[in-house]
């Protein structure tokens, strides 16, 4: 029995997230297919974290235990095969019996991509968000600071019938920076809550606006208030970019 890691990306546009879920195409349904096909069984495959429907992957993380004899690199190849082209397995590598793509985690880091320019850019639709008023990435990238450190992140949460559990992610790092006219909030931390990098983004973009100041982040971190944040900012200029083991 060998416990294999495999480091993937993909196109989320298409797809209903990672996670299997009735009536919809996932990532995780479209992965268990193609290894259906060069294995003849359908393994357990441990994913890194659950995604929303039309958040994108640079860097996505899958971990399964297999007994078959296939080797890594030919599994990767064979998967490469046979996985559309919105999906593409980077590497496939032995690790520890005890490793698990979601507990072995140590952090994330997520992208999410601001188109801020009058115009729409056709060849971005659903690849960046479009922001057709001014951004000062000075501003937003001093609010965003505030985000650093460890807090109770419940403002920042969507609340779901999910069990609350706790709510305190330290964030190691958070910056936005312009390129051109795509303007780029990057942020890192040892976990994220459901929604969490989307509500942070919609809140910058209410300080952008005026409607709330840099330093009232700090307040609504305190409030543990969903309601006091900002809106939730749309899935299709979200990147998961990188996973920390």
């Amino acid at each position: 029995m060998r416990n294999l890691l495999l480091k993937i990306s993909y196109d989320g546009k298409y797809y209903h997230g990672w996670q299997i879920q009735q009536n919809a195409v996932t990532v995780q349904e479209v992965f268990q297919d193609a290894l259906k096909r060069i294995l003849g069984i359908q393994p357990d495959l441990k994913g890194c974290s659950r995604t929303d429907s039309g958040v994108h992957a640079y860097e996505y993380c899958i971990s399964m235990k297999l007994e078959h004899t296939i080797p890594e690199r030919r599994l990767q190849a064979a998967l490469n095969h046979f996985l559309p082209s919105n999906i593409a397995v980077h590497s496939c590598e032995q690790v520890g019996e005890d490793f698990h793509a979601r507990y072995s985690c140590k952090g994330k880091e997520y992208i999410y991509k601001l188109w801020n320019h009058p115009v729409r850019n056709p060849f971005l639709d659903g690849y960046a968000h479009h922001y057709w008023y001014t951004l000062d990435e000075a501003l937003l990238n001093e609010a965003a600071g505030h985000y650093i450190g460890a807090h109770d992140f419940t403002s920042f949460c969507t609340l779901d019938r999910r069990k609350a559990g706790n709510m305190v992610r330290n964030v190691t790092a958070a910056k936005v920076e312009r390129a051109g006219d795509m303007v780029l909030f990057t942020v890192s931390a040892d976990g994220f809550l459901y929604n969490m990098v989307r509500i942070m983004v919609g809140t910058l973009l209410r300080v952008a606006q005026g409607k709330f100041r840099a330093e009232d982040i700090p307040n609504i971190l305190e409030a543990k208030n969903r309601k006091l944040a900002g809106p939730t900012a749309p899935p299709c200029g979200l990147y998961l970019n990188r996973v920390f083991y």
